[in-house]
C-alpha cells in the first residue's frame, strides 16, 4: 500500500512531534526523566513517539487499520534501509536508531500487539494476558536498555516483568475504556471464578465480585514489578534512577486504583506526589 504524507491517514491522525513532548509529561510512566543526558531524552522520546503512533494506529484511526499497519511497517523498513520516510515520528525514531543501535525486532513486535488488538478482543488466561504482554510492553523496555546500552539477556528479562507489570496495570486502569472499544483484558477464566459478567465493566463503582477480581489482578501487577526490580541495581546511576521512575510509577497507579475502591472510569486518576515519590525511593534501592 502506497501512502503519501498528505494522503495517509495514519498521519493524520498520529501525534506530531511536538504533541509527543507534551504528552509524555503526563503518562504514568514517564519515558524521558529530566535525570538522563539530553541525547538519551531524545531517543526514548522518539522511542515513545514510535509506540505513541502504532497505538493510535490500532486504537483510533478510522478505516483499515491492518492496511494502516502495513504501512507503517513499511516505514519501519524504511528507517533501516536508510530510504524517505513520510511521518516526522519515523524521522525522528531514524535518528535514535542509528544513535543508539536499535534492534528492528522489539518495534516490530509493537506493530503485531496492534495487528492482534484488530482481531483478538478477548483473552482466556493470564497466561495468554503475559503472552500479548510480550508484544504490547516487554519491546519497549528492551528499547530503553538499548539507549542506556544495557540491553543483557538478564536485564531484559528483568525489563520484561516489569513491562508486564505496567501493562497490566495500564489494563485495570482502562478497564471501562477497553470494553467501550470491544476489549476486555481481564482474563475470562477469572472472571468466571469471581463470577464476573462483561455488562459490569462500565463507568462505576464495581459490584463485590468485579472489585475482588481488579484487587487479584492488582496484586498480580504488583508482584510482577516486584520481580523486575531488581533491574535497577544492575544499572548506573542516571539509567537506575529512571527505571525505578517507571517501577514506581506502576506502584503509584497500583495503589490509586485500589484507593478508589477499584472505580471503573473513561479516564487516568491522579496519583500523589508523595506517594510517588516513595515508591521511587523504593524502587530506587532495588525493592
Amino acid at each position: 500500500m502506497s501512502l503519501s504524507i498528505s494522503s495517509s491517514p495514519a498521519a493524520a491522525y498520529a501525534p506530531a512531534q511536538g504533541g509527543v513532548m507534551a504528552q509524555a509529561s503526563s503518562e504514568n510512566f514517564p519515558v524521558a526523566s529530566r535525570i538522563l543526558g539530553r541525547r538519551q531524552r531524545a531517543n526514548l522520546l522518539a522511542i515513545y513517539g514510535f509506540a505513541r503512533l502504532v497505538d493510535d494506529i490500532g486504537d483510533e484511526v478510522p478505516g483499515d487499520r491492518l492496511a494502516l499497519l502495513d504501512w507503517l511497517e513499511a516505514e519501519l523498513d524504511q528507517v533501516y534501509a536508510g530510504g524517505s520516510l513520510e511521518h516526522p515520528v519515523m524521522r525522528s525514531l531514524a535518528g535514535a536508531v542509528a544513535e543508539s543501535a536499535l534492534p528492528k525486532t522489539p518495534f516490530q513486535r509493537l506493530i503485531e500487539a496492534n495487528r492482534r488488538d484488530q482481531t483478538v478482543a478477548r483473552y482466556q488466561t493470564f497466561e495468554e494476558l503475559l503472552d500479548y504482554c510480550q508484544l504490547s510492553a516487554a519491546p519497549v523496555g528492551e528499547l530503553v536498555l538499548h539507549v542506556f546500552g544495557s540491553a543483557t539477556p538478564d536485564r531484559v528479562e528483568l525489563s520484561n516483568r516489569i513491562c508486564a507489570g505496567l501493562q497490566v496495570t495500564e489494563h485495570l486502569q482502562d478497564v471501562a475504556e477497553d470494553y467501550r472499544r470491544g476489549r476486555i483484558y481481564l482474563p475470562r477464566e477469572d472472571m468466571e471464578r469471581f463470577g464476573c459478567d462483561e455488562a459490569e465493566l462500565v463507568p462505576g463503582s464495581p459490584r463485590a465480585p468485579l472489585g475482588n477480581l481488579l484487587a487479584h489482578e492488582c496484586e498480580r501487577a504488583r508482584l510482577l514489578l516486584a520481580a523486575g526490580a531488581p533491574l535497577a541495581r544492575t544499572l548506573g546511576l542516571r539509567p537506575r534512577l529512571a527505571v525505578s521512575g517507571f517501577v514506581a510509577g506502576g506502584r503509584s497507579a497500583l495503589d490509586a486504583l485500589e484507593r478508589s475502591g477499584f472505580e471503573l472510569t473513561l479516564g487516568h486518576r491522579s496519583r500523589s506526589r508523595a506517594r510517588f515519590a516513595a515508591g521511587w525511593l523504593k524502587a530506587v534501592s532495588g525493592r
